[in-house]
C-alpha cells in the first residue's frame, strides 16, 4: 500500500508535533503570503504544533526571513528559521581552515551566513578564493557569475546552496538558483556541491532546534521537500500553492511521493482521508478508480457530493492506484472520467489535456 493511502484520522497539526514549513510556494509567493495561510497557521500553533521554517531560498539572513514572515501575519523568530545558505557555510567551513577565502554569489543571505560561520567573504577572483558558495539573489547577473566562473577554473571549490531550477512567482516560475548554477557549471566543467535541500541536513537542523520528536514536511516541490522529507526520516505534505500540480504527482518517483497532500498549508488542520482498496478498485470518501485490465489505464468515478471533502479524493485514490501499480518507478499514466464531475476533475487536475477537455 502506498503512503499516501493510510491517509491521516485525525488533522496533522493532532498528530505531529512539528511543521517543517518551506516558505516560497507554502507560506508566501513573491511578496505576499499564500491567501488563508498566515490565519490558518496561527490555528495550527493554536492546536499545539509547533512550526519551523526551513528554506532553500539563500538571499536573505534568517533575521530578515522572521521579519518578512511577521509582517505577513506568521510571527518568527530568526532562530525558528533554517536557510540553504547557513547549511552551505557549515559545510564550507568544515572543509576550510578557518578564515579562508570565500567568493560569495549571491543575495546577502549568503555573505552574511559565510560570515557567522568563520570564513573570510571575497568578491574577486583575484583575492584567491578557496571555495564558490552560490546562492539565489534577485540582482546576481554576469559579473559576479564571471567571477564565479573564473574562481572555480582556478581550483576554487564551487558549493550550490541548491539547485531548484524554477522558484514560484505571482507570474509563474521564474529561474531559480539551479538554472544559474547550471550556467557555471556548463562553462566550467564542474559539478558543485549542493548542500541544500533534499540533502537532510537542513530539515536534520530545524528537528534539533525544535526537538521535534514526529515533524511533518510541509513543502511544495517533490525533488527537495518531499525527497528530503524521506532521507531524513520524516512524514510530508505536499500543498499545491507552489510548483507541484497534480499531474506531475501522479507520475512521481517512488522517493517523491509524499505521505500527505493539501490545496495549500490549511491541510494541517483537516482529516486526510485513508483509499480503501478491493481488488483492482481503490475508493477514497464518495470517488473510486478503477484499472482497466492488462494495460495502463485509470477510470476515475464520482459518487455523491461531501460537503467535508476538500475535493482531492479523487487524487488520493489515483495516486494509490497507480503507485501501487508501480511501486519502484514513475511512470506515465492514461486517466479517463466515468460522469461529468469526474471529468471536471480531469480538467482541474491537469490530467487531461485541453483538446480532450474541450
Amino acid at each position: 500500500m502506498s503512503s499516501i493511502a493510510a491517509g491521516s484520522s485525525a488533522p496533522p497539526c493532532e498528530v505531529y508535533d512539528v511543521a517543517l514549513l518551506d516558505l516560497d510556494g507554502v507560506v508566501y509567493v513573491g511578496p505576499d503570503a499564500v491567501p488563508g495561510v498566515p490565519a490558518a497557521l496561527s490555528a495550527v500553533r493554536a492546536a499545539g504544533m509547533r512550526l519551523g521554517f526551513v528554506t532553500n531560498n539563500a538571499s536573505r539572513p534568517p533575521d530578515e526571513v522572521a521579519a518578512h514572515l511577521t509582517r505577513l501575519g506568521v510571527p518568527a523568530e530568526a532562530t525558528e528559521v533554517i536557510t540553504s545558505s547557513q547549511a552551505a557555510a557549515t559545510v564550507v567551513a568544515e572543509l576550510l581552515e578557518p578564515g579562508a577565502p570565500v567568493l560569495a554569489v549571491g543575495g546577502p543571505g549568503v555573505a552574511a551566513a559565510l560570515t557567522a560561520a568563520g570564513l573570510t567573504v571575497v568578491a574577486r577572483a583575484e583575492d584567491s578564493p578557496a571555495a564558490v558558495v552560490q546562492g539565489y539573489g534577485s540582482e546576481v547577473g554576469w559579473i559576479q557569475l564571471a567571477e564565479a566562473v573564473v574562481s572555480v577554473r582556478g581550483g576554487a571549490r564551487h558549493v550550490a546552496t541548491n539547485n531548484d531550477l524554477t522558484i514560484p512567482s505571482p507570474r509563474g516560475p521564474l529561474p531559480g538558483n539551479g538554472a544559474l548554477v547550471g550556467l557555471v557549471t556548463a562553462v566550467t566543467g564542474q559539478p558543485p556541491l549542493i548542500t541544500g535541500k533534499p540533502d537532510p541536513a537542513m530539515h536534520a537542523e530545524c528537528v534539533r532546534r525544535t526537538r521535534a520528536r514526529r515533524p511533518l514536511v510541509v513543502g511544495d516541490r517533490l525533488d527537495t521537500d518531499i525527497e528530503g522529507a524521506r532521507r531524513v526520516g520524516a512524514a510530508s505534505l505536499l500543498v499545491f500553492s507552489g510548483v507541484t500540480d497534480p499531474a506531475l504527482l501522479l507520475t512521481a518517483a517512488p522517493q517523491h511521493r509524499p505521505d500527505l497532500i493539501a490545496a495549500d498549508a490549511a491541510g494541517l488542520l483537516r482529516p486526510h482521508p485513508a483509499v480503501c482498496v478491493d481488488g483492482a478498485s481503490w475508493r477514497c470518501g464518495t470517488w473510486s478508480v478503477q484499472a482497466a485490465e492488462g494495460e495502463d489505464l485509470l477510470v476515475l468515478e464520482a459518487g455523491g457530493a461531501d460537503g467535508r471533502s476538500d475535493g482531492l479524493d479523487g487524487l488520493r485514490a489515483l495516486c494509490a492506484a497507480h503507485w501501487s501499480r508501480h511501486p519502484h518507478d514513475g511512470t506515465p499514466v492514461r486517466v479517463v472520467a466515468t460522469g461529468s464531475r469526474a471529468e471536471d476533475a480531469l480538467g482541474r487536475w491537469g490530467l487531461i489535456p485541453p483538446s480532450a477537455a474541450e
